[in-house]
């Protein structure tokens, strides 16, 4: 049981302050914002970086709009998937750690508000890029690491393989 435990030490505390701010964030939007509502602390800032009570039925850029239910059993499987594989990658593979720690996070945080209000809450809206939130910063800054984390470990190996013979 101890073992099973410590192969996720890392997993919970990072997708937990994912799922934390996220929430936090979140609440704070609707509570002061209506919807479609804009705001920002300085006059000159708003046509580059702005917060907007938005929302989103769909993914990242808008993509798949109105495909909730498939989107809710996507989530749902990718964090399952997340917590199948974890324990998998060793101490070595902290990138990948802290990556699915990361897009687990985001999965939950995003899944939460599909599954309490049928949509996801945006807020941060930045020049013309499509409005996002903190689950989806998560999730494609882990998505980063993902490949960064292939990558390093892809050099490794070739070194070791260097090394060996």
């Amino acid at each position: 049981m101890n073992k099973i435990l410590k192969s996720y030490l890392w997993l919970f505390p990072i997708s937990g302050s994912v799922i934390i701010s996220d929430r936090v964030t979140k609440n704070l939007v609707t509570q002061n914002l209506a919807f479609g509502e804009l705001w920002s602390p300085w006059t000159w800032l708003t046509p580059y970086a702005r917060i907007v009570h938005w929302y989103n039925t769909g993914i990242a850029f808008g993509m798949f709009q109105g495909q909730g239910m498939f989107l809710t059993v996507l989530a749902i499987v990718v964090a399952v998937a997340i917590l199948y594989y974890y324990p998998k990658f060793t101490g070595k593979d902290w990138i990948l750690r802290i990556a699915l720690g990361m897009q687990f996070g985001g999965a939950v945080g995003n899944l939460i508000d599909r599954l309490t209000i049928g949509h996801v809450t945006d807020f941060i809206s930045i020049g013309n890029f499509p409005v996002f939130n903190i689950a989806d910063m998560s999730i494609t800054v882990g998505a980063g690491l993902m490949i960064l984390g292939v990558w390093w470990n892809e050099i490794r190996g070739k070194e070791s393989k260097l090394l060996d013979g």
